[in-house]
């Protein structure tokens, strides 16, 4: 197989507060002149940019208009073969719920060089700007990342993530909130097992919703909370309810 003479870097933008970009995150934008970016990536991105860079949209957004997917591969391994350093930019972690995986194996099926530089995810920076640790020894014993929008439109096994006695963290969810709730009260958890609702997290426009399972989905509606947004269920949320209430992160669940 011939191997092309550009290279794509998959690029983990993170959540919208530029800060929380790495140092090789920056050094790889300023090495390519195409750039494909996501929807979701913070437009500020373009400050790393080099004069020349030609800078792509390509927004691949839950129930809106996107760019198939077979148009961005495309899109990649043209401007590679032409000897261009392509980044492909994501919000959050490429390889977490971005298609990364799948975009690698595209890439390295035509010959052509790809590498992946990590972002920081949503769901645990979302969190952590709540003030929600997602794992503590006296709550949980793990987190779970999981997606409520699968390909085939099928639901998660809620029973058997909630089994699994760990924090969950779904993303893609907010078009689902009312089946999130029947699927894990039917699998056993409580209605007033503690639920939080992060809206664009780490942007000037978060909002936070502290609710329980049982009130949470009509509590996002009221509150006209909507994607991008994930939603953290767990006895650790509890000690962002008691931090909003009596100030210090108390070292006790809900």
């Amino acid at each position: 197989m011939m191997t092309s003479p550009g290279k794509v870097w998959l690029i983990g933008a993170g959540p919208g507060d530029l800060e929380l970009l790495t140092l090789k995150a920056v050094r790889a934008l300023g090495e390519a002149r195409i750039w494909l970016v996501d929807d979701l990536v913070n437009p500020d991105i373009a400050q790393f940019a080099l004069p020349g860079t030609r800078i792509i949209g390509v927004g691949k957004r839950g129930g809106c208009r996107s760019t198939p997917q077979s148009f961005i591969n495309r899109l990649m391994a043209r401007y590679a073969r032409q000897g261009q350093i392509v980044a492909r930019i994501k919000g959050g972690d490429a390889m977490l719920f971005g298609r990364g995986g799948e975009e690698v194996a595209y890439l390295q099926a035509r010959g052509i060089a790809v590498d992946v530089v990590n972002g920081l995810t949503a769901g645990l920076v979302g969190a952590t700007h709540a003030g929600i640790p997602l794992t503590h020894r006296d709550c949980t014993r793990g987190v779970t990342f999981v997606t409520a929008h699968a390909q085939d439109h099928s639901e998660p096994d809620w029973a058997a993530l909630a089994a699994t006695g760990t924090t969950l963290v779904i993303y893609m969810g907010m078009r689902r909130t009312e089946s999130i709730r029947a699927g894990l009260l039917a699998a056993g958890l409580p209605a007033s097992k503690p639920v939080a609702v992060i809206e664009r997290a780490a942007s000037p426009q978060e909002r936070v919703l502290l609710s329980s399972l049982g009130q949470f989905a009509s509590d996002a509606q009221r509150g006209g909370y909507a994607s991008p947004a994930v939603i953290v269920v767990g006895d650790v949320v509890g000690l962002a309810r008691q931090q909003a209430e009596a100030g210090p992160l108390l070292a006790r669940c809900a």
